[in-house]
């Protein structure tokens, strides 16, 4: 991530460029594409929707910002980010694009989570409801003049949302308590709502931190997997990792179900269909080939 001064200088040279035209339509800029899909489904052709980190075959943690998305953040109305430190380069980005009025809205914020928790809350199934919310409400105060629109837009977005806590029931009815392990805790927060048991973490919380597992903690994992004491292993596809692809491997050898999961919402894949998808793959590996 730039220093803030760059990205001072960075907003400077975009404030010298022409806004992006968008009609009447209302600006929002999403850290994450996930929040920029929930915004655009809530908000119709009555918003133009830009999102920063929206490309699944990237490593999150690499991105790096530029001009042209100070410039989006300096255009935009309404601002959606994940916070719990997941990404503070936008806290930066906001304070070096300031707009009066801007609404930011937090999914942290809304759904209490704070910096040291599992920063990855989309997949906790109450998160995105909680967010659909919020945008409803921004997007109201910004066009009071549309609100049964967003209204009506709404209530068919939480429709499609509450398909996946539907699923997680019918996933945790099956396999709750069933360990499982994973390389980074990305899918977290949806492990603990099928109430499946996960082992590991503070591998996972090294992985994601980019520092070294011990020895120790290598070694348990791989233990793990070598004699059978998790169903199943599942990965982060978007970071490629030594020491990942060598527990990939370990599974593959040990015949235990690999799942893997995604950062960033894939292309053309509504939220609802992306978090089934992964649930269904989840659901066959525990459940099994002779089941």
């Amino acid at each position: 991530m730039r220093s803030l001064s760059a990205l001072l200088f960075a907003f400077l040279s975009a404030a010298a460029l022409p806004a992006q035209a968008a009609g009447d339509t209302i600006a929002i800029v999403a850290a994450q594409n996930f929040y920029g899909d929930i915004a655009r489904q809530i908000g119709g052709d009555r918003v133009s929707v830009a999102s920063i980190m929206s490309n699944p075959d990237q490593d999150p943690h690499l991105f790096e910002t530029t001009p042209g998305v100070v410039r989006q953040i300096a255009d935009a109305r309404i601002v959606i980010v994940n916070g719990a430190n997941y990404d503070p380069w936008m806290d930066k980005l906001i304070a070096a694009a300031p707009r009066p009025g801007r609404m930011v809205i937090s999914a942290a914020q809304l759904v209490n989570a704070k910096a040291g928790d599992n920063p990855h809350l989309w997949y906790a199934p109450a998160t995105m409801p909680a967010v659909a919310k919020a945008i409803a409400t921004a997007l109201t105060q910004a066009d009071s003049a549309h609100a049964a629109d967003y209204a009506a837009r709404l209530g068919r977005t939480l429709a499609d949302l509450d398909r996946i806590p539907q699923r997680v029931a019918q996933i945790k009815a099956k396999h709750a308590g069933k360990p499982v392990t994973a390389t980074e805790p990305v899918f977290g927060p949806m492990a603990a709502a099928l109430g499946l048991t996960m082992r590991n973490q503070k591998f996972q919380l090294a992985m994601m931190n980019d520092t070294e597992p011990s020895a120790r903690d290598v070694a348990a994992f791989e233990d793990d997997l070598k004699n059978g004491k998790v169903k199943a292993l599942i990965y982060n596809k978007q970071v490629s990792e030594k020491l990942t692809e060598r527990m990939l491997a370990v599974a593959a050898k040990a015949k235990v179900p690999v799942v893997g999961v995604t950062e960033t919402q894939p292309a053309n894949v509504p939220f609802a269909d992306w978090m089934l998808g992964e649930l269904d793959a989840l659901d066959k590996a525990l459940t099994g080939p002779n089941s």
